[in-house]
């Protein structure tokens, strides 16, 4: 079984995690999921990486997961751990040297047109008890280096984009443009909106399961 590490989003906590880690546990995975030091201005990426990598320790296979914003941040954790694989949650996939600020415009996000109410773009298909829970958690998302260039890379190991066909974030077909030309890869589609995991969280789970079993049956070499 699989160590699954799990990333959450801008402004997100652990928590957001917590049904997808049940259902990972229920089927004999571990699950490490951490706040990041999400409003600590002077936080850095690889500040971010380290928080996340010293509380993963280095047992067994690792997966490593990011969701949305958190897909700045999973490479770098994916490198230091040596991890045996890499999965992209309706998340944000950079390219080396491209700052947040620019990746709006680099990938072609800035013509697609959104909804303005964030209700609608985050957590369309939660339920409301979970939303609301979701929103008083919500934290100030800062730091300086959303505007620096990513200092990351996409690392050399099996890597997974999961797709959630009702993000109103990043819609569907933006998503599919997005991983085919960043990742040479087909994105795997789930049912759920942008919080696929408190939304669709067992879809979620079942996409998890299913990789980490395919990547460590997988002859090394």
């Amino acid at each position: 079984m699989a160590t699954f590490v799990l990333i959450h989003g801008g402004g997100s906590t652990a928590w957001d995690w917590h049904l997808v880690a049940e259902a990972l546990e229920e089927s004999g995975h571990q699950v490490v999921a951490v706040d990041l030091p999400t409003e600590d201005a002077g936080a850095t990426l690889e500040d971010y990486s380290h928080v996340v990598s010293s509380a993963v320790g280095r047992t067994g296979d690792i997966v490593v997961v990011g969701h949305s914003l958190g897909g700045f941040t999973a490479p770098l954790v994916c490198d230091e751990l040596g991890a045996g694989g890499l999965v992209y949650l309706a998340a944000m996939i950079p390219l080396p040297g491209e700052s947040f600020a620019d990746w709006w415009t680099k990938t072609g996000h800035d013509s697609e047109e959104i909804a303005e109410d964030p209700e609608v773009l985050y957590y369309n298909g939660v339920p409301d008890h979970l939303a609301r829970q979701a929103q008083a958690r919500e934290r100030d998302q800062q730091g300086a280096w959303l505007s620096l260039p990513w200092p990351g890379r996409h690392p050399d190991v099996p890597t997974m984009a999961i797709l959630c066909q009702d993000d109103h974030l990043f819609p569907a077909a933006f998503m599919r443009r997005q991983v085919r030309e960043r990742l040479g890869i087909e994105p795997l589609e789930i049912p759920g909106g942008h919080y696929a995991a408190l939304g669709n969280p067992r879809a979620v789970a079942s996409a998890l399961d299913g990789f980490a079993r395919v990547i460590t049956a997988a002859p090394a070499g």
